[in-house]
């Protein structure tokens, strides 16, 4: 069934001409009539099957020839990425649309964010944590709010942002003055509550579904040591048929040596975590897009917020603990029907995590030995080892300037005094550091 078919209205037909869409993914075929329809929806579907387009194009339907001037559409995302990359996607299917859109996250400017609320535009894509600091503010109001997404919902349960949620929903109109759309890859239990409490008489699209990577995707696990991990992917890297990489670590300083370790190769790398500044990870994912970037190197932030067109390996540097992780790693490939390559070093410590990982996808990955790599070979790079701090003769005073206003000792209080707390104790603040 083609789009034509679905009845959208005739600007958003011309939007999907232009990206070269002619067909809805099944997700797609089956969420849009029901949106459209103005029913509530708990969708169930995989990473990479389109459902980013199965909720914008019914929202956007109705929002057409509607009066303006006030923000009728909220999605709500775990990541900057997402936000950025659902509203790029809103940007192309509304081009021939007067509507418009703000991506509202954190590591960014406030300003732009607050004249976006201001001036009413049509639809916020934003993450939890930056709509609650907008919400401390008079200008922040949604009552005019006819639309609410949930996309990403499981990312967003795992992430802890579940009583940001319900305090973002505390500034909303009720359930029964909205339509509420809930896309999520997987459906556990706490969000199955959590949309009893949310949605109104909703209709369930592929519900029962078993989480299972996509079908495009060819699968493979290299056994290597822990230790000679960084020398098998520059060994895979340099074998001339991957062109490009995802490479998932499960720490930031793991990815910052990784990516450090495949520089110095002569490997034109970025990487992509928590601890880089907004700017640092925009252009890092816009460099990898662009093929600026043969490898990017990213922790599970990245997971659910990268769309690469025709990415052809995405990598598990480190096993992922959990099963769903794996799912939406791997997703990053074989999107829409394309096909890509999944690879995952594994370490004998991380057989256990492997296995519970084929449990439950219920397929055994096949296993992979390089002939012309020398697997007892003495480690070239160890990513767990972090360099020792400079050691400092506790009898010589520091340079003046190296620490503190006055130069004095970090240890000392004002003026050289007793120290304010015990070198061992720190200060910790009310609440755990969150970046959305």
């Amino acid at each position: 069934m083609p789009f034509t078919k679905l009845g959208l209205h005739p600007s958003l037909l011309q939007g999907l001409k232009d990206l070269g869409f002619s067909r809805p993914t099944p997700i797609q075929a089956d969420a849009i009539p029901l949106a459209m329809a103005g029913q509530d929806l708990l969708a169930c579907a995989m990473t990479g099957s389109g459902k980013t387009a199965a909720f914008l194009l019914p929202i956007l339907h109705g929002l057409i020839g509607k009066p303006r001037g006030t923000t009728r559409a909220l999605v709500l995302t775990p990541t900057r990425e997402l936000a950025a990359q659902i509203a790029e996607d809103l940007n192309d299917l509304a081009v021939h649309t007067p509507l418009t859109t703000a991506a509202v996250f954190g590591g960014v400017g406030m300003g732009p964010q607050e004249h976006a609320f201001r001036s009413g535009v049509d639809v916020i894509v934003g993450t939890p944590g930056r709509l609650l600091d907008h919400f401390r503010s008079s200008y922040a109001k949604l009552g005019g709010l006819q639309y609410l997404v949930l996309d990403e919902a499981d990312r967003m349960l795992d992430m802890g942002f579940l009583p940001d949620i319900r305090r973002v929903l505390k500034h909303l109109p009720p359930p029964a003055k909205r339509q509420t759309l809930f896309f999520s890859a997987t459906i556990p239990p706490p969000i199955a509550q959590l949309s009893k409490e949310m949605l109104k008489s909703p209709a369930t699209i592929n519900i029962e579904r078993r989480s299972a990577p996509a079908v495009g995707i060819t699968h493979a696990v290299y056994p290597v040591p822990q230790h000679l991990k960084p020398a098998l992917l520059l060994h895979l890297l340099k074998g001339g048929d991957m062109h490009d990489a995802l490479v998932f670590t499960r720490t930031k300083h793991r990815a910052n040596r990784l990516a450090k370790f495949l520089g110095d190769a002569g490997v034109n790398v970025e990487r992509i975590h928590g601890n880089r500044s907004q700017a640092q990870r925009t252009e890092a994912l816009a460099g990898f897009k662009s093929g600026k970037y043969r490898v990017l190197v990213a922790t599970d932030i990245a997971a659910r917020g990268i769309d690469v067109t025709a990415l052809g390996h995405v990598v598990n540097f480190d096993v992922p603990h959990v099963a769903d992780d794996y799912i939406h790693r791997v997703g990053r490939t074989a999107r829409a029907d394309t096909t890509g390559s999944a690879f995952t070093l594994v370490s004998q410590e991380e057989e256990g995590d492997l296995r519970e990982i084929e449990k439950a996808i219920a397929s055994r990955l096949p296993r992979v030995t390089l002939p012309d790599f020398d697997y007892h070979a003495r480690p070239q790079a160890n990513l767990d080892h972090r360099p020792p701090r400079p050691h400092r003769d506790p009898r010589r005073p520091p340079s003046h300037g190296s620490r503190g206003a006055g130069g004095g000792h970090p240890a000392r209080g004002p003026g050289g005094g007793p120290p304010s707390r015990g070198p061992q104790q720190r200060r910790w603040s009310g609440a755990p550091r969150r970046r959305p």
